[in-house]
């Protein structure tokens, strides 16, 4: 009892941190500075406190339920209930909003006297105050009102830079899909409403059987719809590569590495609990989906040359990942083989945590280079790591974790999710055994793909010479910002090194959603070995260490010791076949991404455009400059979505002809309206 009510103390506490933040930096506002540091220092605070408030929930064991107030509206309420899955979400979002917030006090200096510091310190706070609303209310109602302030404050936060046309152009796609997503998720609301009489998570779940079968298939479509547009699940994803990048970083970082992820929370919210039981082909729709994503996501990264926007294909890739490990778990449900499923959630679960760590980390080291460089265009880039070598090397480590490479977090997490797919391909039928075989080929291919990607991504933009005046005024970035990435950096590190003991709480928090009760586990660890099944796979993470640093020695052993034994080394110029080594003679991120483009042509669809310029008329067979321009568009947008908007253009162009001006015309609208309403009612 008292620890309920200390936990419930802790909490309110969390939330009016930010709060505090948010209002104070709109009242220091004509204050850069002091809003600058009064806005981040209560993030940093509210972080603290949350993840002070995680720590209390764990050593408890109980779950928290209460509310905040009483109001005399109808179906409302501000009621919380925060169990192990809430707990972990609210560690997710206040262990990367600590970082993000001490990066952010060095990083938002260079919008002073440019933008309102205080504006961007309230949107601030009370994103990462959505965020936390959003996972631990117990109340549709509650949870809409709570899914809108963290949509609206991230659309500012979008926008904040203004003066770039094309970031508000970003922006106001962004509130047209949230709002589409929503329009769909508070239908999926009212349809649970409609057959269980109650808008509280609990007495939903409690009424679940009352359901029938052909509204939880139009539920699972809309959920997938309404919260798949805010993961960025393909084809939803067509607002994410645009507003990522156009956000401050820290706020791109939290968006992409936190903000996606509570539309993962709400579906495991839904379909582990609200709409149990559920058909298979739910989860197999889940993993064809996820392979979809991760598959299209990295070959749309590979494409790109603006370094936020490739991060942010990224996003909708690893979010293909974690719906592969959902949809295992869900299909695996539906067989009654709980083992199997729990496993699977496990793997969503420990993605949904790596991914946050190494895309925020990333998307820090991607603005420490654009504030240095003040362009995103990674063919501008080259040879900043003699200028940030700091900043090269979180960037490396963050690059080496999205690729799954080991020591690093990213490649535990994607070890488990393979685990639970081989074992779905040996224990499942035909039909479900093909569809595990595709997830298991997309995810194998996908991580050759991102590795490719982010060789690209950071020997272009850190190795050989500098390609352009961009780099010549670089220098390593501020303390604060060093920290914040440090920080991130470390964290990718011990989550690898402790992968084995993250994984017994991951699976812990599966353990405690009341489908899981008693569940039997198939995972075990001993010291630093992860054992998957009766030793149906099994990694060491003392064994892949040993390994790494043996090769890495043997390595430096051959070529100190064996090559270079008996040469004198001398330092000199670089022979250049007798002209000058420039910016121009090094790959570039097109040439080097040309030859996958081109086997992937079917699906990329690639254009090439070539730009010629003349010194005069007369001399058109003697060029002064040759440009050859690759562009690739989303095939979604060119066959969907851009047809779908011409569509709806004609229909409203046609449609306003009725608004006549005629005041009578319109009573008659009206009536029309009410009437049909009626006999549909009747």
């Amino acid at each position: 009892m008292i620890n309920s009510i200390i936990s419930q103390i802790t909490f309110v506490a969390v939330l009016s941190f930010f709060a505090i933040g948010g209002i104070g930096a709109l009242l220091l506002r004509k204050h850069d500075t002091f809003a600058n540091i009064w806005s981040h220092f209560f993030a940093i605070l509210g972080s603290l406190s949350g993840l002070f408030f995680v720590a209390l929930m764990a050593s408890g064991g109980d779950d928290l339920s209460f509310s905040l107030g009483a109001f005399a509206v109808p179906f409302f309420s501000l009621s919380f209930h925060i169990d192990k899955l809430s707990a972990f979400f609210i560690f997710i979002i206040s262990l990367i909003s600590l970082f993000c917030s001490v990066y952010a006090i060095g990083y938002v200096k260079h919008f002073y006297k440019k933008y309102d510091i205080g504006a961007l310190g309230f949107f601030y706070n009370l994103f990462i105050l959505g965020m936390l609303l959003v996972v631990s209310s117990s109340n549709w109602l509650f949870f809409l009102i709570a899914w809108e302030v963290m949509s609206i404050t991230s659309y500012f936060l979008v926008v904040y830079d203004r003066n770039d046309p094309q970031n508000v152009k970003a922006g106001f796609l962004y509130l047209i899909m949230t709002h589409v997503g929503t329009a769909f998720i508070i239908t999926a609301a009212l349809l649970l409403y409609k057959f269980t009489g109650s808008f509280e998570f609990e007495a939903i779940q409690s009424g679940a059987s009352s359901i029938p079968l052909s509204i939880k298939n139009t539920i699972f479509i809309f959920t997938i719809i309404g919260f798949g547009t805010k993961c960025g699940i393909v084809p939803f994803h067509i607002w994410l590569p645009d507003a990522h990048p156009a956000a401050p970083s820290h706020v791109s970082a939290l968006m992409s590495g936190v903000m996606i992820k509570t539309g993962i929370y709400m579906m495991i919210r839904i379909f582990f609990g609200m709409l149990w039981p559920v058909p298979v082909w739910w989860g197999l729709a889940l993993l064809v989906l996820g392979s979809i994503s991760s598959l299209l996501g990295v070959l749309y990264a590979l494409t790109e040359h603006d370094i936020k926007r490739l991060l942010a294909y990224h996003s909708i890739e690893n979010i293909g990942i974690i719906l592969l490990g959902l949809g295992g778990a869900l299909t695996f449900l539906s067989l009654n083989m709980l083992p199997l499923a729990l496993l699977s959630l496990t793997a969503a679960l420990f993605h949904t945590l790596n991914h946050a760590t190494f895309k925020s980390l990333l998307f820090l080291g991607a603005g420490s280079v654009i504030n240095q460089t003040h362009t995103r265009n990674i063919e501008e880039y080259g040879g900043l790591i003699k200028y940030m070598p700091y900043t090269a090397f979180f960037f490396l480590v963050g690059s080496m974790a999205i690729s799954a490479l080991p020591p690093f977090n990213g490649f535990f997490s994607e070890w488990l999710t393979f685990q639970s797919l081989f074992l779905g391909i040996a224990s499942l039928s035909l039909y479900e055994k093909w569809i595990f075989i595709l997830a298991a080929g997309s995810l194998a291919f996908t991580g050759g793909l991102a590795l490719a990607c982010f060789v690209k991504a950071f020997g272009v933009t850190f190795l050989a010479r500098p390609r352009s005046s961009h780099t010549s005024g670089a220098k390593e970035s501020s303390l604060s910002l060093r920290i914040g990435m440090g920080a991130m950096a470390l964290l990718c590190l011990l989550f690898g090194i402790g992968s084995s003991h993250v994984v017994v709480f991951l699976e812990s928090v599966g353990k405690n959603l009341a489908i899981f009760k008693g569940t039997a586990s198939l995972i075990s660890s001993s010291g630093q070995q992860v054992v998957v099944g009766n030793n149906f796979g099994s990694v060491s993470l003392l064994f892949l260490c040993i390994c790494f640093v043996f090769v890495a020695g043997l390595v430096f052993y051959i070529v100190t010791f064996v090559i270079n034994k008996n040469q004198k080394i001398e330092t000199g110029a670089t022979w250049d076949c007798g002209t000058d080594l420039t910016g121009r003679m090094e790959i570039t991120a097109t040439g080097f991404s040309r030859s996958i483009v081109t086997i992937f042509k079917g699906i990329l669809r690639p254009s090439i455009q070539h730009d010629i310029e003349y010194h005069d008329a007369q001399s058109r067979y003697l060029p002064k400059s040759r440009t050859i321009t690759l562009g690739v568009q989303d095939v979604y947008q060119s066959y969907f979505y851009q047809p779908l908007n011409r569509m709806v253009s004609l229909i409203a162009l046609r449609v306003k002809s009725i608004q006549s001006g005629n005041t009578n015309m319109y009573i008659l609208y009206i009536f029309i309206a009410l009437i049909i309403s009626l006999l549909f009612v009747l």
